[in-house]
């Protein structure tokens, strides 16, 4: 059995190849995708398209997904560039690299953090649904840096209430085209899903309160960094705000993004790291705090900025 999913083509992901476009945008991977595609199970302006085929900009895609045959199981796996910063009896903080899911889904066959941790003897609290236990919150495949998971039930009652209660403190490092004016602020805008784009979400009056607080660090001449705290924690909230306060994050292609930027930069995937994570100890009642270097990729994206 099917489930049929019609989506228009954004602008910024006009151009790219078929595989990789629409696994940007349906939040897949790129090889379930490239699987249906092959299957004909996908038209763009109702005609079946290949893999290398090109999206075309505001074209309307259908595509048929096929509905899981099974419950999703987590399958431990050992991932690479994934790695334990820490961990006690009661949590685990994990520094995850970019293309690793924080958990199974469907459509997604690559690796998971839950998986990872599997892999690694390393079990996770039992609430929730099987492939997503211990987890707590979440980083976009396409994001990389700290994440905290629960190993007891009584520290994931009392972390999934931190979050609630925007208690932890979050903060994330993030490329954006242009430059932002003012330099400093806040962005308090409520967040809700797109319209015409289902896997997409948007600046919406009925959409949830959202809250960014951002800081320039350092100017381009063309892009800038900055240092970005969530006082909430909506999907995809970094990658919205900013490109609709007209500054999309560099590489990201789903929102925007200047795809010829992106590719001078060697950017396969937004520009987003997670690069601190503090809160209060759920079972030890202590604060605690973790920090995150660069990975490889977005380095050498600022190393390119710096040689100009």
């Amino acid at each position: 059995m099917t489930e049929q999913r019609l989506v228009q083509v954004p602008e910024g992901l006009a151009g790219t190849r078929a595989d990789a476009g629409i696994a940007k945008l349906l939040g897949m991977s790129r090889s379930a995708i490239a699987e249906m595609i092959v299957a004909g199970l996908v038209e763009q302006n109702d005609v079946v398209i290949s893999k290398s085929d090109s999206l075309l900009a505001d074209a309307w895609l259908r595509i048929m997904l096929p509905k899981p045959k099974a419950a999703l199981q987590l399958v431990a796996e050992n991932v690479e560039g994934l790695v334990v910063i820490y961990q006690d009896h009661d949590i685990v903080v994990v520094d995850k690299p970019a293309g690793v899911a924080a958990h199974p889904s469907v459509g997604w066959d690559g690796p998971s953090v839950g998986g990872a941790l599997l892999a690694l003897g390393i079990e996770m609290s039992t609430s929730g649904v099987a492939e997503r236990q211990g987890i707590v919150s979440r980083l976009d495949v396409g994001t990389s840096g700290l994440m905290v998971l629960t190993k007891t039930e009584i520290a994931y009652s009392k972390m999934k209430q931190a979050f609630r209660d925007r208690e932890v403190d979050k903060t994330y490092h993030a490329l954006v085209q242009g430059h932002p004016d003012p330099s400093a602020g806040t962005i308090d805008a409520p967040l809700g899903r797109h319209l015409k784009h289902e896997y997409k979400f948007t600046v919406s009056p009925e959409g949830k309160p959202s809250v960014t607080h951002y800081k320039t660090l350092e100017a381009f001449s063309a892009a800038s960094l900055l240092e970005i705290e969530l006082e909430t924690g909506r999907t995809h909230q970094i990658r919205v705000h900013f490109s609709a306060f007209k500054h999309p994050l560099a590489g990201d292609t789903l929102y925007g993004c200047d795809p010829k930027l992106a590719s001078k930069l060697g950017m396969e995937r937004q520009w987003l790291h997670a690069v601190k994570l503090g809160f209060i100890h759920p079972t030890k009642g202590e604060y605690v705090s973790f920090e995150s270097s660069y990975p490889e990729d977005l380095s050498a994206s600022l190393a390119i900025l710096r040689g100009e």
